[in-house]
């Protein structure tokens, strides 16, 4: 199938093909008819499936049909859980809106930065606007911004959201909103609060699955290595070094945990980086251009910081800690193995951490190989 069966305009497939993209994936072969024809949805999506396209790009060609003025009030809304997420989307929406003629304003608003460059950005009325949850009220309590005439509601990563602790803000946001109005939820996981949500929510909506839940890609070869916890960053050295990793996303449980085994990493002579809630806006953007661009060969993140993070050809996931959670190690691993490419993901277990790794078998429905590398007891 190819973009131009899905009903885009012109101007749409012109930045798909500028953007090099020539099929769409599965996400985006069913999501965009249904958005396209005003259905509310609920897509099960994992991260790396393409799913941005897959509603950007209908929403543009459906706000693009009816060109407002000069004071524009926010059509599309995009709820994303964190900076970095929202920060992707909208550059999406640019990227893909590109030839549009008149171009739709678009804006993005998330805290962590000063609110007033914002609220003047937001002055003059925004076509569609990407946000997190707690910058859009504090911007709402400002009067920068109205939601009464929002005729599309997105919500990205809604398990991530509802996780983060989010929903009361998006209760909040939500009775803001037209009673009227098309709705597209995009989840990785179907938690018992996310069906809640998707009732009181949605109307009628059509159900798009393109993974089987919770399940990790073919593509991403796992392995266990069980260790000593005191051993741990000693173990990822060795790893990092002997295998000439070149591209290393790490992820550690705390800001704290991040901090500290970013040090010892470059003290042992390879170039490291954190990303996590206390560093600024600014340190994140750079740490996260210098990983892409390969000046920082190991970017070391916890889970919430690391959401929006999207490296096509990221060839190498390791879990310091497994998560809290177990279908945060869906997430988490699944930042390789992108786009048919194969990726490995690597967790480094210890003891007290045994009860933790059987219930992500338990979940993925697989038992994950176990090694052990000789100097780096259990």
């Amino acid at each position: 199938m190819s973009f131009s069966s899905l009903g885009l305009s012109d101007a749409l497939l012109q930045a798909i093909a500028d953007s090099g993209y020539a099929t769409p994936t599965p996400i985006q072969e069913k999501a965009i008819p249904a958005v396209l024809s005003g259905h509310d949805l609920l897509a099960a999506a994992q991260t790396g499936t393409g799913k941005t396209a897959g509603f950007t790009l209908p929403i543009l060609q459906l706000l693009a049909q009816t060109a407002y003025g000069a004071n524009r009030p926010v059509r599309a809304l995009i709820l994303t859980p964190t900076r970095e997420l929202a920060a992707q989307v909208a550059e999406s929406v640019l990227k893909y809106g590109a030839h549009q003629d008149p171009r739709l304003k678009s804006e993005v608003v998330f805290g962590g930065v000063k609110i007033n460059p914002q609220m003047l950005r937001l002055r003059g009325g925004v076509d569609i606007l990407t946000a997190t949850p707690g910058r859009l009220l504090d911007l709402v309590s400002q009067n920068a911004v109205k939601l009464n005439k929002v005729e599309i509601l997105v919500l990205d990563e809604a398990d991530r959201m509802l996780d983060m602790g989010f929903i009361k803000d998006i209760r909040k946001i939500l009775s803001l909103l037209p009673k009227h109005r098309q709705n597209l939820l995009f989840s990785a996981t179907f938690s018992a609060d996310i069906r809640k949500l998707t009732g009181d929510l949605l109307v009628n909506p059509l159900k798009i699955e393109v993974a089987v839940e919770n399940a990790t890609a073919d593509t991403i070869d796992q392995i266990v290595y069980t260790v000593n916890k005191s051993s741990k960053a000693a173990l990822l050295t060795h790893l990092v070094k002997t295998n000439n990793w070149q591209q290393v996303l790490v992820f550690t449980s705390t800001k704290h945990g991040a901090n500290k085994l970013t040090e010892k990493l470059n003290s042992a002579e390879i170039k490291a980086a954190a990303i996590h809630g206390n560093k600024s806006q600014g340190a994140r953007t750079s740490a996260l251009a210098g990983f892409k661009q390969g000046e920082i060969r190991v970017l070391v993140a916890t889970d919430v910081a690391a959401r929006g993070i999207d490296i096509s050809l990221l060839p190498h996931v390791v879990n310091f800690e497994l998560p809290r959670s177990s279908s945060d190690y869906v997430h988490r691993i699944g930042r390789t193995g992108r786009a048919g490419q194969n990726g490995q993901a690597v967790s480094l277990v210890s003891e007290d951490e045994y009860h933790a790794l059987r219930l992500v078998e338990k979940l993925i429905g697989a038992k994950i190989p176990r090694e052990q590398i000789g100097g780096f007891p259990a």
